[in-house]
């Protein structure tokens, strides 16, 4: 179908009369034919007529703060309101630029290790969990602790010292550096053996005398996961599976969000709104590249290079689990600004996940409430 072809038929589409340049310069007002295009030829337009804009937006959901991170943020916010700056925290508190940027403004101080931390000072742990010698050092220097460490990473430290316990060769799925992975690693190191990849799983020698169980990373996702658990459990079919997944909701609910707006939506182009360390929002993009759709991972609007949008017709917008959400409405503005003509929110229940705080009147200093 031609250019020509197929700017007639979108003008059907739009419902309204295009103006053509006529031969010597003349607008000549084009009639709407009476009859609708039929769908075949909407769809042979828009493939034939590459020149033509029409950018749709449309926005995943669930998507953003998950349970864990709006805990692990208030717990900082609170700790800064009742303590007063500074207050430390071990590690970014969740892995997003923006968060630590704004809660660093607010005072908090974040440091890599607590001997940078002034002897009894107020410190706060990190959403990620942390491995029992970070416990040990934050008592020898008299520190006054908060932990914000996730309820869904604490249960699977709970599994990896119950395993243990009972004689368990722990084999863990995630990836080498993370905080959480240090921090479930460090539960039990000796017993503990890391596996990010299949071909891990090749070099991998487990005795047969010894029972062993699966555990993984809360935010990889299934797609990861579920071929390294086949091939675990191929090689040795005595290892077995916690009785939950150790894959949290929000992880996979966002997963899910972005599968159901590929199969549904027809994008050509998502976007995911989060921080480079944050492993939730890469595996975001792995789902839609896996799937023959290109994916950037961007911390705002400024890292959206012009190019990935050029000729795109439908654009999924996302977010990790620990991304503001006025970051992605101002991706979402940045889209409008370059010819996206409609926003769509894909329909979806809220969560309404809500994880308690630490217990704040539990901390004491030299034995009195602070």
């Amino acid at each position: 179908m031609s250019i020509s072809a197929s700017q007639q038929i979108i003008s059907r589409v739009g419902g309204v009369s295009r103006s053509v340049e006529g031969r010597r310069g003349q607008p000549v007002v084009g009639q709407t034919p009476a009859r609708p295009p039929t769908s075949r030829e909407v769809r042979a337009a828009r493939r034939a007529s590459a020149t033509i804009s029409f950018m749709e937006a449309i926005v995943a959901k669930p998507r953003g703060f998950c349970a864990g991170v709006e805990r692990a943020i208030k717990v900082v916010e609170l700790a800064l309101e009742k303590f007063g700056a500074p207050v430390y925290v071990r590690k970014e508190i969740v892995h997003n630029t923006h968060v630590v940027a704004r809660l660093r403004a607010a005072g908090a101080v974040f440091v890599n290790d607590l001997d940078e931390v002034p002897i009894g000072a107020i410190t706060v742990l990190s959403a990620h969990g942390s491995p029992p010698a970070v416990y040990s050092r934050a008592a020898a220097r008299d520190l006054q602790v908060i932990d914000a460490t996730c309820p869904l990473v604490t249960k699977v430290h709970a599994e990896v010292k119950r395993y243990v316990k009972r004689g368990y060769r722990i084999i863990f799925i995630g990836h080498a550096g993370h905080d959480e992975v240090e921090g479930t690693m460090g539960q039990a190191p000796e017993c503990t053996t890391l596996v990010e990849t299949t071909a891990d799983v090749a070099r991998l020698q487990l005795a047969s005398d010894q029972p062993g169980v699966i555990l993984t990373q809360t935010t990889l996702s299934q797609d990861d996961t579920a071929g390294i658990v086949q091939a675990l459990q191929s090689r040795f079919p005595w290892l077995e599976l916690p009785p939950s997944d150790d894959i949290c909701y929000a992880t996979q609910n966002r997963q899910n969000a972005v599968k159901q707006m590929l199969a549904e939506r027809d994008i050509d182009l998502l976007l995911v709104v989060g921080s480079q360390n944050s492993s939730n929002s890469k595996r975001l993009t792995e789902v839609a590249i896996a799937r023959g759709i290109d994916s950037h991972l961007i911390d705002g609007p400024e890292q959206i290079d012009p190019a990935w949008i050029q000729s795109r017709r439908r654009i999924g917008v996302t977010s990790g689990a620990s991304a503001p959400e006025d970051v992605v409405q101002s991706v979402l503005s940045y889209l409008r600004g370059r010819g996206a003509g409609a926003i769509d929110e894909i329909p979806a229940p809220d969560e309404n996940v809500v994880f308690g705080l630490p217990p704040f009147a539990r901390l004491t200093r030299g034995g009195e409430p602070l």
